[in-house]
């Protein structure tokens, strides 16, 4: 019984020794990890730092500034011009004189005090004047002979006509016309035959060989290209076709170059 006893001290005296040793473990670990992590947040800022430093702009827009509004153009009034006075001339007056002051009716500045329906008797003035016991105008005020119009100019507006003759329009040159091999066929007028070679002969060598063309405003072929056939027969078919002629084509009245195919067809008899 008591080394049972002394047994179970010693189980509780290693339980002991093996909890502190695990609680030590926890916290030195705590600590490792508390201080990493506080020395992970300091790097961090430190790579911030750096990345800011290292900051490169690429674009810069420069501030916008606003447009400056163009100046309003200040358009002069129209000369005034006084309306026909009926009102005899003096030459012994420098400025009009009127008995009573009264404004003509085609000034909107001036408002008449009364409203009537009878035009008063004593004429109206405009510009300076001076009130006395008649109605006289100077010699330099003179009837206006354009009626009743304050803003005419004296001068009637001249209409200038411009008598040069527009420069000529620049003739479009025609493009090149592509025509179908029937019609082309049909606009020949020198349609020579190949010879067939003799050596395509001896090899018994037939069949169609086709060759464009481009005829010329005057209906000459200027160029002759082979595009398809034997290879023995397509150079008698060139030379055949260079020594076609045909009807000039025109468009809108104006000749032009066309282009097409000529077919020749060597067969052995």
């Amino acid at each position: 019984m008591f080394a049972n006893l002394i047994e179970s001290d010693s189980h509780t005296r290693e339980f002991k020794r093996r909890s502190s040793f695990f609680l030590a473990t926890i916290v030195a670990y705590a600590l490792i990890l508390f201080a990493a992590g506080i020395a992970s947040v300091y790097a961090y800022d430190a790579r911030l730092e750096a990345q800011t430093d290292s900051l490169e702009v690429l674009n810069w827009i420069p501030p916008v500034t606003p447009a400056a509004h163009p100046p309003q153009e200040t358009h002069p009034l129209p000369p005034r011009r006084s309306a026909p006075s009926s009102a005899p001339v003096d030459r012994n007056t420098a400025v009009p004189i009127r008995t009573v002051a009264i404004a003509s009716t085609n000034d909107p500045t001036k408002v008449p005090e009364n409203v009537g329906t009878k035009a008063p008797d004593v004429p109206p003035v405009t510009g300076p004047f001076r009130l006395g016991d008649r109605n006289v105008d100077p010699p330099s005020v003179a009837p206006n002979n354009s009626g009743n119009c304050i803003t005419c100019s004296g001068t009637s507006p001249v209409v200038r006509v411009d008598t040069t003759p527009p420069p000529p329009p620049t003739p479009v040159k025609p493009q090149t016309q592509r025509l179908p091999s029937t019609v082309l066929a049909s606009k020949a007028i020198s349609l020579p035959q190949p010879p067939y070679p003799p050596m395509a002969r001896q090899i018994r060598a037939q069949g169609s060989v086709n060759v464009q063309i481009l005829v010329d405003e005057r209906g000459k072929v200027v160029s002759a290209q082979a595009v398809s056939g034997h290879p023995l027969l397509t150079s008698a078919a060139r030379e055949a076709a260079l020594r076609a002629r045909f009807t000039p084509t025109l468009l809108n009245g104006q000749p032009v170059k066309v282009q097409g195919v000529i077919t020749y067809n060597f067969v052995l008899q």
